[in-house]
């Protein structure tokens, strides 16, 4: 069995490598080539936190695993962790036995951003110049510097529930030559053509009446039942895209839409269509397009199995005798 610790994730994974790996996994879930289990994600009762597993099997990469992990929100606070810890455990197919371990907190950021990234080169408008920040974590820097890469974006505006933590990606834009402002939600729907909503929330903070036509949204918070970044009256407004339609439903950002009656299941399309060419995609310059990204075990599993395959060429993967 080989290991590559958390420590090791930063010198091995690049924010290229994790886009290409989370656009494949994409489009092989849609050719149908790939799919996930189950998720699992529970409120343990101890410290807030929300815990839980993903996982999912590759047939065409032949990637077998899960990610076990969740979100603690006391952690920076009281012991300087990361609100976010995970763990890889990846599997050979063939016979059941384990083959690797991997530390899944940086790569957890980078595939997560990987994924809103893809979704822009896939569906923003061409011509995109303001971004839209909703939220000023730890998540929120990988999200933005990802987003950069995508469109000549020439500004970007924030809007953080504690205003006093959007430094954070003002220093992001600076490092990009980007000016940088805060600005009310209202006035970051209309101005922005791409937003990133990277919030843990259980209420909406951007309204159906904030965003203007052209805009993508890229939504990627929402990942446990209750859970809501956008006004539900949005997404009749947007044409809706997800990683997985089970989960966008079920515990993404259209369970309220979807539970509400106001957008029906088969609504909501996958992106890896769009990737594959079997969906158009963006049709029209005025044509809201909104990504719920779930965040599925099949792109934890896609980063790990590369990060792995990058850890033994360079002779950093420690193995083991289990």
């Amino acid at each position: 069995m080989l290991i590559v610790p958390e420590r090791e994730i930063g010198n091995l994974m690049t924010r290229a490598a994790a886009f290409d790996a989370v656009e494949g996994v994409f489009a092989a879930m849609a050719s149908k080539n790939a799919y996930n289990f189950p998720v699992v994600r529970e409120a343990i009762g101890y410290e807030d936190a929300l815990y839980g597993f993903k996982g999912g099997f590759d047939r065409a990469g032949k990637t077998l695993g899960l990610k076990a992990g969740g979100y603690w929100p006391n952690n920076l606070e009281k012991f300087d962790l990361i609100n976010h810890q995970s763990t890889v455990f990846l599997f050979d197919p063939d016979t059941g036995r384990v083959k690797a371990i991997v530390g899944g907190n940086l790569l957890t950021a980078l595939r997560t951003a990987a994924a809103s990234s893809v979704s822009i080169k896939h569906l923003a408008r061409e011509d995109a110049k303001v971004l839209g920040m909703i939220g000023a974590g730890h998540q929120a820097t990988f999200q933005l510097r990802a987003a950069l890469e995508q469109r000549s974006f020439e500004k970007v505006v924030g809007w953080n529930y504690h205003p006093e933590m959007l430094p954070n990606i003002e220093k992001v834009a600076a490092e990009a030559g980007l000016p940088f402002e805060a600005a009310q939600l209202d006035r970051l729907g209309q101005e922005a053509d791409v937003v990133i909503s990277i919030t843990s929330a259980f209420a909406p903070s951007l309204m159906a009446d904030h965003v203007s036509p052209g805009t993508h949204i890229a939504c990627m918070g929402t990942d446990t039942k209750g859970k809501q970044e956008l006004d539900a009256a949005l997404l009749p407004r947007a044409t809706v895209f997800t990683d997985e339609v089970a989960q966008s439903v079920s515990i993404g950002e259209a369970q309220h839409a979807v539970a509400q009656g106001l957008i029906a299941q088969s609504d909501v399309q996958q992106i890896g269509a769009v990737i594959n060419g079997t969906h158009p995609g963006r049709t029209s310059a005025e044509e809201i397009t909104l990504f719920d990204g779930t965040g599925v075990g099949l792109q934890d599993l896609a980063v790990a199995a590369s990060v792995v395959d990058l850890a033994v060429q360079q002779g950093i993967a420690i193995e083991v005798d289990f």
